[in-house]
């Protein structure tokens, strides 16, 4: 009897990502076999992201245009899963009749079950979501024990886990949720408490991983900073780190989603000195105005920030330094907005990701006062747009004369394409070589000249 297919899609974030390559290896263990064509596919998983609007449209786009497959192909079954899925549940099935099935992280352990089911006409009951805030203890010391009941996607790597990519990187999940409670925030609602992996799985991960041909790993979380605070004294990002640099095969350890105000001089010293981690700082500001960080229930200001970046650069020159901020959050001046602008441009990040606000269902931030019209929160989103990107391509032409070490992903045209230490994978732009070289590959090269906040590069 031949295997029954499925196509994994995979939206939103790098930690979505683990989550797809932990649902691809339950699938396949349990009799599916994996393409990489949604059109040859008797099942079609989507993956969703439900963090902001622009991501939930493109989950429903996605979701919409496997359904019309199944008039048209082998494509039997469409089944939504991911944040999306476990945010909304019924209410997504009710407004979305084209998905077979809406499934929450509670069905991941048995997808491959749920999915033979749909696929033989069993009707699959909706996910109905919770608050996953819930299900762990209060106290984060008492959560290890007790998340052995509870589905954590991307922690059960050791039974499941199969890579969708051969690109030379792969993200590496170390925790998962977040006890912050920022007010535009809807994450930890769906994705739980703050629940760290043990550094003996992570690893083990990355050992894997190393064998699977990855150079890099990237670690991911919703607050990677919060590491360990749940494992006791003794595991924490800073004694993290050298466990993974002596992972034979690993060239480079990025660390992704930090908290400024989390970040202490033990942390900072292990990530500026540990062998392989890379000079890259992923620093969640989302603001620069202290008043309007406070209604967001963020800490900060101009002057914490540009000391913490000034640390940085001082002790690492070369380093990548990117961060996302939020314009029109409620009750915004512009003279917050003036606040934000003059701290992009002091800052001079390599990336600053520029959103509009709008409310999320069940943040606090929908029940304040001072909401802006959307046309204003655009207005504001664009010009701060404009002045991060132009701040962005200012710090890239500065690095042409540079020195950099740079992990080749592909070719295109008979040359290399790969990423430098401060360019993060899929977002911070790329660096381009002289010359082809293989995959995976580091390669020493002098940048040569810089295109937006691409950089241009010969090989030395």
């Amino acid at each position: 009897m031949s295997l029954r297919s499925v196509h994994i899609a995979s939206l939103g974030c790098a930690r979505n990502d683990v989550d797809s390559e932990e649902l691809a290896a339950r699938l396949e263990a349990g009799g599916f076999r994996l393409v990489d064509d949604p059109v040859a596919a008797e099942t079609v998983v989507v993956n969703t992201c439900g963090f902001v609007e622009q991501a939930k449209k493109d989950s429903i786009d996605t979701l919409l245009a496997a359904a019309d497959l199944k008039s048209d192909g082998q494509v039997r079954s469409v089944v939504a899963v991911g944040c999306m899925a476990e945010r909304y549940g019924v209410e997504l099935a009710a407004e979305l009749p084209e998905a077979d099935a809406v499934l929450g992280f509670d069905a991941y352990a048995d997808i491959a079950d749920r999915l033979r089911g749909i696929l033989d006409g069993e009707r699959q009951i909706s996910h109905v979501p919770r608050d996953r805030r819930t299900l762990l203890p209060l106290a984060p010391a008492a959560r290890p024990a007790a998340a052995e009941d509870v589905a954590v996607p991307g922690h059960a790597w050791l039974a499941r886990r199969r890579r969708l990519s051969d690109a030379p990187w792969a993200s590496l999940k170390i925790a998962s949720g977040c006890d912050r409670r920022c007010a535009f925030c809807a994450i930890p609602s769906f994705r739980g408490s703050y629940l760290s992996r043990p550094g003996d799985d992570i690893v083990a991960e990355a050992r894997w991983l190393a064998e699977q041909g990855v150079k890099e790993v990237f670690l991911v979380s919703e607050n990677t900073s919060s590491y360990g605070k749940d494992l006791g004294v003794d595991e924490r990002l800073e004694t993290l780190l050298p466990r993974l640099a002596q992972v034979d095969g690993l060239e480079w350890i990025r660390v992704s989603y930090l908290q400024p105000a989390e970040i202490r001089p033990s942390m900072l010293h292990a990530l500026l000195t540990t062998d392989k981690v890379v000079p890259y700082f992923d620093l969640s500001f989302q603001h620069a105005s202290k008043e309007v960080l406070r209604r967001m229930r963020r800490f900060g200001d101009p002057e914490s920030f540009l000391t913490l970046i000034a640390q940085i650069r001082e002790a690492a020159p070369e380093a990548g330094i990117r961060s996302n901020c939020i314009a029109g959050f409620p009750g915004e001046t512009e003279a917050d907005v003036e606040t934000l602008r003059q701290f992009i441009v002091d800052a001079a990040l390599d990336v600053m990701g520029v959103f509009g606000y709008s409310d999320e269902d069940g943040t606090e931030g929908a029940t304040l006062d001072g909401h802006l019209d959307e046309e204003e929160i655009e207005a504001r989103r664009a010009m701060l747009a404009d002045v991060s990107l132009e701040v962005s391509e200012g710090r890239a032409a500065d690095r042409v004369g540079d020195v950099l070490e740079v992990l080749v992903e592909g070719s295109e045209e008979g040359v290399a394409v790969g990423r430098a230490w401060h360019q993060g994978p899929e977002t911070d732009g790329i660096t381009t070589l002289d010359d082809d070289h293989p995959v995976g590959t580091l390669v020493r090269a002098v940048a040569v000249d810089s295109q937006g906040i691409d950089l241009i590069a010969e090989a030395t």
